[in-house]
């Protein structure tokens, strides 16, 4: 038992308990009082059973059985020489084993510790209710597997979502009978000698235990959860890699303002804007005059004079535009000096940057929604007969022991369906802004695929681009909805089924690529913020010498000495060096400086073409670490 622990009342399990339960190693307790309303339930469904009266789960078969009556004794004991397989216990608690031991069929790789901890914790959560007619004595034992770490082996498919997760629920319940398998202190092994080693026994089931154990939707609803933990985090990463990208694009901010989400407030859309805006606060970038911004040259040995510009991988440029070129835009030349460099004259930003709050807001309010079908699931009952011991004026047993459909997943699939269609938006709208800050044609004078490339030889960050694309690609085509393609089972009783297991898994899985796609934008945008920030900086240093004909030097399209023209042009120089000059150093947001310093400890700035493969992975593994998490 970990000295970190949550007390289970079966009604206040939040997902953040879960999470600490699941992820960060906490042991749970049970609550006294609830525990017996437990026992109340247990003892109702006894003395039914000794009254005689049938009962689904518990004196009959199950799904297309359940018109089976369960007798005073085995036929198969009538056998002339008797029963060669007769097992121990009674038919009632044959029936309740065999549910467990036939049903533990899934197939697949096991789920990760994480997963079956929280399969553990909502399982235990929702027993304790007291309305599935479990015994005290098996909540604790099953509290016991989950304080003792012993981690049953899970596989990762085979659940319908209804009767809930049967097939994983009875993996799950299986090692408290001594059968199975489970880790434990990380071997697996066969779950009776995982049990020995925690010191802990196998029990054997009494009335409807095996269908409180394993009729529910803890699979389905653990993964869930862990998916949007996850998701939750990522949507933060989500919006700092837009805010490194608009740093690095120079970009405009008037999409983000406030007054302008106050006209559409969706939720999630006003919270992606504020936030974006939090995380560039402090930039020097963002909304810069379009003419202070040079665009990109190849290095050449006449580039720069100083020792301390020669050390730069890149040259700088604007155009020249002359007076008898801007007639009909008289007005944007009195306010914006004539020089066309890396910023495009235009007031608005492609849509993978303006567009970014409306998008990822939208992510946002999929998530918000799915959290709130999770937490209502969190503290609900999900198995199948309900008990209800205190309805003292049920005329029969009908009105105490109520088969329902709570087990049935939809909820949660749908929820999910929804999230799993975000999911691939979120991810395309970063590769879209990775791919624009590769492109020369939209990288607003950034070098093309953000490498100097003066030679020939160098790819840069072409390739990275390939990456996100194949993620994209992917996390699209798995997007379809599980929920909306039903296989009927167990002969038409159960004739129509949720897959709200198979959409959780998947949602959980594409968290990874999305993370993926978000760390090769920060990747790159960090590149791009570097050759930003070094272009404008060596731009202000030059200016910053008062030579205005070193930075004509740098400016195309000029007029010859003895141009009409050439006195204005000169006139213009002087006040972009003037310009430059009295400007502070540009740097990016306070926040995202935070984020390209930590992401720099790990990954210098690629001058050159390198190999890439450890670069891609450390950022990959930098997101995927939380590294971000108060970014």
């Amino acid at each position: 038992m970990t000295a970190n622990s949550i007390l289970l009342d079966g009604n206040s399990l939040s997902r953040q308990q879960l999470i600490a339960v699941a992820r960060r190693g906490y042991g749970v307790r049970l609550d006294a009082e609830q525990l017996k309303r437990v026992q109340r339930a247990a003892d109702f469904l006894a003395e039914k059973v000794s009254c005689g009266e049938p009962t689904y789960g518990v004196t009959t078969g199950f799904g297309s059985n359940a018109d089976k009556l369960l007798g005073a004794y085995r036929l198969r004991d009538k056998l002339p020489g008797g029963n060669p397989h007769k097992p121990e216990g009674t038919l009632l608690e044959e029936l309740q084993h065999n549910l467990i031991t036939t049903h533990a069929v899934c197939v697949g790789k096991p789920f990760s510790a994480e997963v079956v901890r929280a399969m553990l914790v909502i399982r235990i959560n929702t027993l304790m209710r007291g309305h599935s007619g479990i015994r005290v004595e098996t909540l604790e034992a099953l509290t016991a597997l989950l304080n003792h770490d012993v981690i049953p082996v899970v596989p990762e498919k085979g659940s319908v979502g209804a009767s809930g997760d049967l097939a994983p629920l009875s993996h799950l319940a299986i090692v408290l009978l001594g059968g199975g398998e489970a880790f434990y202190k990380g071997e697996r092994l066969p779950g009776a000698e995982a049990l020995k080693r925690a010191g802990l026994q196998p029990i054997r089931l009494s009335f409807k235990e095996g269908l409180a154990l394993n009729n529910g939707t803890a699979q389905m609803l653990a993964t869930a959860v862990l998916a949007l933990d996850t998701l939750e985090y990522l949507l933060d990463v989500a919006d700092l890699a837009a805010s490194m990208t608009l740093d690095a694009f120079a970009g405009r901010s008037g999409a983000l303002r406030p007054e302008v989400h106050a006209l559409r407030p969706h939720p999630g859309q006003v919270q992606a804007a504020d936030h974006v805006r939090d995380l560039l606060s402090g930039s020097t970038l963002v909304d810069i005059p379009y003419h202070l911004v040079p665009r990109f040259r190849p290095w050449s040995v006449e580039a720069w004079s100083t020792p301390q510009d020669q050390a730069l991988s890149f040259d700088i440029g604007w155009d020249w535009v002359p007076a008898d070129q801007r007639h009909g835009r008289e007005a944007f030349y009195n306010r914006f000096l004539p020089f066309k460099g890396g910023k495009k004259h235009q007031p608005q930003d492609a849509y993978c940057l303006r567009c970014m709050p409306q998008v990822h807001g939208a992510v946002r309010d999929a998530w918000a929604q799915a959290c709130r079908v999770i937490d209502i699931e969190l503290n609900a009952v999900t198995d199948n007969p309900l008990i209800f011991p205190d309805n003292n004026d049920a005329t029969h047993i009908e009105e105490q022991v109520i088969s329902a459909g709570h087990f049935h997943g939809m909820p949660l699939a749908l929820s999910m369906s929804y999230v799993k269609a975000a999911i691939p938006v979120l991810a395309s709208i970063s590769e879209r802004r990775l791919n624009k800050l590769v492109d020369p044609a939209t990288s607003d004078g950034l070098p093309a695929f953000l490498t100097g490339n003066e030679d020939g030889t160098d790819s840069g960050f072409m390739i990275v681009q390939y990456t996100a694309a194949a993620l994209v690609n992917d996390l699209a085509t798995r997007a379809h909805p599980a929920s909306v393609y039903s296989v009927p089972t167990s002969a038409n009783a159960e004739d129509h089924v949720s897959m709200g297991a198979n959409e959780a898994r998947h949602v959980l899985e594409m968290t990874e690529d999305l993370s993926h796609v978000l760390a090769l934008e920060l990747y790159t945008a960090a590149q791009a913020l570097d050759y930003r920030q070094e272009m404008l900086n060596a731009a202000r240093r030059l200016a910053a010498r008062g030579d205005w004909q070193a930075l004509a030097s740098k400016i195309s399209n000029a007029p010859r000495e003895d141009h009409p023209h050439y006195a204005q042009f000169v006139e213009e120089v002087k006040q972009l060096t003037a310009a430059l000059a009295e400007v502070g150093d540009f740097h990016a947001g306070t926040s995202v400086r935070k984020a390209y310093e930590s992401l720099r400890e790990r990954i210098s700035f690629m001058h050159r073409d390198r190999a890439m493969d450890g670069d891609v992975r450390s950022v990959c593994e930098w997101v995927q670490q939380r590294a971000l998490a108060n970014g």
